[in-house]
């Protein structure tokens, strides 16, 4: 029997473990017992090995040439082309008309790669990427907060034993299906609490009585955390001594919470004033978890919404201490270490600030160049989008395992931004929709096919390995990159070789919150992967915040925050989000027969009173259209969304994309675009809309 490779799923932050087995014809995918998936995979992780023979795969690069086609062509005259454009948009405009985009979807290697590419080899800050849809509230709420950003700063196991999990904006049973299984026994005590205000397949596990499902207006989740904060104080269940020994801040945020009680917060929210005082009372009686996912996040007041989450778990003494605890769910499958090594336009590896003096001088000595040389903070994604082909904006763009032609927000301007550009060049596997707008596509392994690592959402570090041969034709990104430094004279070297530079990261990274300098490939051959921070010697963190939070004084901070206005139920509000047979912008899943077969188009959720009040039938094809612009996608009635909500997946492209309607405007703070309250008008759409 051929030997097997053992890996983990190229899809969600859970990592879920698997082994890969050659067959005659393609990789047979089987579970592997490891502690965020015990050896469950979802339907996804299942079909993922189709993806590597599928016959949309691009095999060699492909230029625009004169005629307006893409043309195959070599790999010399394919990265010239790319230095080339380069060097001509620094020469006529500057290094930050250069800009790069990534993902939080490749390994560790490559994120720090595309960094240091970017500050080194091109000399722009103009770097950014997709994870700003993604985790950047959330992120932002826990430096703030609590000082480091860990989506969860503990183990998934720990969930097993809670009380009661109160799930904010997070549909798990959807996007990441194992992760149920560590919510049996809150299910089984009565204390699982979602927050959504669509009936998900999250949410419809409470309705056997394993717990509450607690449905808002959407856009109202800050206004319902403030009511929570509201009864926290109010009724005795602050835990006074963990509020004086470990936090700052709590006569303001006392002062803040005044009017937020709760039969105001169920006028605004359309939460029942009763199921606001019984969640809080479930969750002040002991051993409980409060996690929140995009649903609250994605929105123009995403950290504050964030914030005021953490603010409860704290008033409730929940984080830092064993049993309990607050966090946050990663979605990308590298997400975590995505934000941890270069990619945000304001961080330097090992999740420290670009503007840190001392960081500056420690990675511009692990790279071996003068530390003024480095630029400083560039634009977050959608700013810089937004700037793409102006005169003063980014000319040529480098695109890295994205595809923001349909996950971007306003994704009909993004499209046109693309085609403004002096030149674009996308590294994809296929050709994805942002690739299709490209002068030039590089085609790359897909994830059975390299080396590297992936940090999950519990920051635990783990090895992806080589299972399949690289296409001929392919190339890996670490090269690609390497090959394209030395075309531009880099003042640094640049490796190709997955542990080496891993070993680069780590050494950037010493002494940062993300610290991996104890971390090589060595210690990841065996067992179930390294926490950080992990600091030479040390055998890594599981879970952070027993002794100290992250701040100078070791103590959280209570931060006051509030709603700029009273937002409620009114007029239609559309949602976007994902479905179990789906992943981000479909690129891959959408290839994958069995996937396709069982979502091939997208779908708007309607209540039928809404459908029948806007003459709609179920399996009718509709318009949704905002004032950013107009998709279309076929009727589902359900009683599972509120009449005043309508849900629309954003894995489909073409005219069914979703983030059409969506506007860019953006959090203050995070940068993260407003995905979750589109005020739209739906009506008939005569004909089928064509891909």
């Amino acid at each position: 029997m051929a030997a097997s490779t053992e890996t983990h799923c190229p899809y969600c932050a859970l990592q879920c473990a698997m082994a890969l087995t050659p067959d005659e014809h393609r990789l047979q995918v089987t579970g592997r017992d490891f502690p965020t998936n015990r050896g469950g995979l979802c339907r996804k992780g299942w079909s993922s090995a189709e993806l590597l023979t599928s016959a949309h795969r691009l095999t060699a690069p492909l230029l625009r040439g004169d005629d307006g086609e893409l043309h195959p062509v070599g790999w010399d005259e394919a990265l010239d082309a790319a230095a080339d454009a380069i060097r001509r948009t620094r020469a006529s405009y500057g290094a930050d008309a250069v800009g790069v985009f990534g993902s939080g979807g490749l390994t560790n290697e490559k994120a720090y790669q595309l960094g240091k590419f970017a500050r080194v080899g091109v000399g722009t800050s103009r770097i950014d990427y997709n994870g700003r849809f993604c985790m950047s509230s959330a992120a932002a709420a826990s430096r703030r907060s609590l000082g480091t950003d860990r989506g969860l700063p503990f183990p998934v196991a720990d969930l097993d034993d809670a009380q009661t999990v109160m799930l904010l904006g997070s549909n798990v049973a959807d996007t990441m299906p194992p992760f149920v299984q560590h919510l049996a026994g809150a299910r089984a005590r009565g204390g699982l609490v979602v927050v959504d205000p669509r009936r998900s397949a999250t949410a419809a596990l409470t309705a056997d009585g394993s717990g509450l499902h607690v449905q808002p207006a959407p856009g109202t989740d800050l206004a319902l955390l403030l009511g929570l904060c509201h009864v926290i104080v109010n009724e005795g269940l602050v835990d006074t001594g963990f509020v004086e020994s470990r936090t700052t801040g709590y006569e303001a945020l006392v002062r803040s919470l005044t009017t937020w009680w709760p039969q105001r917060v169920a006028g605004i929210t359309g939460v029942p004033a009763e199921t606001i005082r019984t969640t809080a009372h479930r969750l002040a009686g002991g051993g409980a978890y409060v996690l929140t996912g995009r649903g609250v996040e994605q929105h123009v007041n995403g950290t504050d919404t964030a914030t005021a989450a953490i603010n409860l778990a704290l008033l409730l003494g929940l984080p830092g201490r064993a049993g309990s605890g607050y966090g946050t769910l990663t979605g990308q499958g590298n997400g975590q270490g995505g934000r941890e090594h270069g990619q945000k336009c304001d961080q330097l590896p090992g999740y420290r600030s670009i503007t840190d003096p001392a960081a500056r001088a420690h990675v511009a000595g692990v790279w071996g160049v003068p530390e003024e040389s480095l630029p400083g903070p560039g634009l977050p994604a959608v700013e810089m989008l937004r700037s793409l082909g102006r005169p003063d904006g980014v000319r040529c763009l480098l695109v890295h395992g994205s595809n923001p032609a349909v996950s971007a927000p306003d994704a009909g301007a993004v499209t046109d931004a693309l085609r403004r550009l002096d030149f674009l060049v996308v590294a994809d596997f296929v050709l994805s929709e942002t690739a299709a707008e490209a002068d030039l596509v590089l085609p790359v392994p897909q994830w059975a096919e390299e080396e590297g690592t992936m940090t999950t959402l519990e920051g635990r570090v783990v090895r992806r390995r080589r299972a399949a041969a690289v296409p001929d034709g392919a190339r890996d990104e670490l090269w690609i990159l390497a090959e394209l430094a030395r075309r531009l004279d880099a003042p640094t070297t640049f490796d190709a070789a997955a542990e080496r530079v891993f070993d680069e990261l780590a050494r950037a990274s010493a002494g940062g919150p993300a610290d991996y300098s104890g971390i090589g490939y060595a210690l990841l051959e065996s067992g179930d992967g390294v926490h950080w921070p992990c600091p030479a010697g040390s055998v890594g963190t599981p879970r952070l915040f027993l002794e100290d939070f992250g701040h100078p004084d070791g103590r959280a901070r209570l931060v006051p925050v509030t709603p700029a206005g009273d937002a409620g139920p009114g007029a239609l509000t559309l949602v976007t989000g994902r479905l179990l047979e789906h992943y981000q912008s479909g690129a891959q899943t959408r290839l994958v027969p069995e996937l396709d077969r069982a979502q091939p188009e997208a779908r708007l959720e309607l209540h039928p009173a809404t459908a029948d009040r806007l003459g709609l039938v179920d399996g009718q094809w509709a318009r949704v259209a905002s004032g950013t612009g107009t998709a279309r996608a076929r009727v589902l009635l359900t009683d599972g969304v509120r009449p005043d909500t309508a849900f629309l997946p954003f894995h489909f492209p073409g005219a069914q994309r979703a983030n059409l309607v969506t506007r860019d405007a953006t959090d203050p703070v995070s940068g993260m675009p407003e995905f979750k309250t589109t005020a739209v008008r739906v009506t008939p759409e005569e004909e089928v809309p064509t891909v």
